[in-house]
């Protein structure tokens, strides 16, 4: 074995102090050969620390580069609707967006039980090829019914890969690491928005150099084509990943039952009911379920209410809105890296319920407040809260649910949440509405308690109510995790005796 060979084995392996540093040629120092040592020791600790495996960073690495896509994709399909439907933008980017959102309600259930059912690597790659050439497809496309068609096409490919994603991180990543993962994930989702916008920006100037020419005008390099073709591209290159990934594969005779199951018409009903039995039975799942859930109806309620509540409220008008979004953004982010930090000394259930608490109490801080600077902070600690809550969440599914009904799970979760974001988006301006008008006809929208006079408009008053769901939310998690913790002390001492 050669000296260079010699230190790679060493230092891969973490072990001692490579043999060859006592054998180093005349023109390096033995104190130079040290340093490189160390410092590729302390890399691959780094490395080990923040991925688990090299599989999980292959697999984080195509989350990086089809989320970077996917943004990408969602403006232009946003500027292609407004395009393609000029003398009703609204009406056709509503329907467009409705396409990405309604099949998740029909189809997502389904999803979950053919993800349990298939290899989930050849899911992912099927997806990653199926979107690629649904976005080459898309710079060609000039009616809206194509679109809408193209749409539903994309959100179906969505709903199988996404639950397939997370049931596979476990089988990645030791559980100690989980939360790390997730976290992981969560910043490769949300976290490369920038980037995906600064894409299409890019994507914008260099359409003018291009467009001059006759064939670049037949193959679509405008803006929207350029970044349809770019995002087509992020797929294959994230199906190519996971295509290296070392997923365990199923044993013979779940292949077999499940070749069976095909047979028969009734299954697929059996098996998502099974799912669902799950949910409502273990404590765990049942508790970060509906607490997930409930914590995005009420931090859903931000989204419409929170440029209203800016200017009114707080009389800060966009730009108020802008900071606090901003806020809500680097809280997110803390609370993230605080649990992936503290991951292996945290209680996760007891601090997961924690968060949610934390987030009523200052999701309702924050809506009494009238003070700029007061509300940014505590928006701030909602997002903390939310990040901590959402990572946390994952990680207790993924650590508490079999491999064999991840899927639908974890199918299951993203449909409560789809639901909620929706009524939240829906029903969160209607209430406020409502209380506006219940509030200006009962106190005139003022009220004095203890001589203090307080400002009632219906914007507070939805606020408040949303912090309420969240609290109740909170209370119902420890109640459910303390339940279920004795009944599995119970099962335990009934074994030993």
């Amino acid at each position: 074995m050669s000296k260079a060979s010699s230190r790679v084995g060493q230092v891969n392996g973490l072990d001692n102090e490579p043999e060859s540093l006592k054998a180093v040629d005349s023109g390096v120092s033995k104190r130079s050969v040290k340093s490189l040592f160390y410092v590729s020791t302390q890399w691959v600790k780094l490395y080990s620390r923040l991925f688990g495996s090299a599989g999980f960073f292959r697999l984080w690495l195509a989350q990086v580069i089809s989320a970077t896509g996917d943004w990408l994709g969602l403006l232009a399909i946003s500027l292609l609707a407004i395009r393609i439907g000029a003398g009703n933008e609204g009406a056709a980017l509503s329907l467009v967006l409705a396409a990405r959102i309604v099949p998740g309600f029909f189809f997502g259930p389904v999803a979950g039980v053919l993800v349990d059912r298939w290899d989930r690597k050849k899911v992912m790659v099927v997806c990653d090829i199926g979107r690629a050439a649904v976005m080459i497809s898309l710079p060609f496309m000039d009616n809206l019914i194509g679109l809408v068609f193209a749409s539903l096409l994309l959100e179906a490919f969505t709903m199988l890969w996404s639950p397939a994603k997370e049931a596979s991180v476990p089988n990645l990543v030791p559980e100690e690491q989980l939360a790390t993962a997730n976290s992981l994930s969560l910043a490769a989702a949300y976290g490369t928005f920038p980037l995906g916008a600064a894409l299409m920006a890019l994507f914008g100037r260099l359409s003018t150099a291009l467009f001059d020419s006759s064939w670049a005008d037949n193959v679509r390099l405008d803006d929207m084509g350029l970044a349809f073709y770019a995002n087509a591209i992020s797929f294959l290159l994230t199906a190519y990943l996971i295509t290296t990934l070392s997923l365990p594969h199923r044993p013979r005779e779940v292949k077999e039952a499940a070749r069976q199951k095909k047979a028969r018409l009734a299954d697929p009903i059996a098996e998502l009911r099974e799912g669902w039995e799950f949910v409502f039975v273990n404590p765990v799942v049942r508790t970060v379920n509906a607490g997930l859930a409930t914590g995005f109806i009420g931090g859903g309620m931000l989204i419409p209410m929170g440029a209203i509540y800016a200017d009114e409220l707080l009389g800060a008008g966009k730009s108020g809105f802008g900071v606090l979004l901003t806020a809500f953004g680097f809280g997110v982010a803390t609370g993230v890296v605080l649990v992936s930090s503290f991951q292996r000394h945290l209680d996760k259930s007891r601090v997961f319920s924690f968060a949610l608490l934390g987030a009523g109490l200052f999701l309702f801080a924050a809506a009494s407040s009238s003070q700029i600077h007061l509300a940014t902070s505590m928006v701030f600690c909602i997002g903390a809260c939310t990040g901590a809550v959402w990572v946390l969440g994952l990680t207790l599914l993924q650590a508490n649910v079999e491999d064999h009904l991840r899927g639908r799970i974890f199918a299951t979760l993203y449909l409560l949440i789809r639901a909620c974001v929706l009524l939240a988006l829906v029903v969160g301006p209607l209430i406020e509405d409502g209380l506006d008008r219940l509030s200006s006809l009962i106190w005139e929208r003022h009220i004095e308690v203890l001589g203090v006079g307080i400002a009632i408009p219906g914007v507070r008053l939805a606020l408040w109510l949303a912090a309420l769901i969240i609290l109740a939310s909170g209370v119902l998690a420890f109640a459910s995790l303390r339940a279920g913790l004795a009944n599995t002390i119970q099962g335990e001492e009934r074994k030993k005796s």
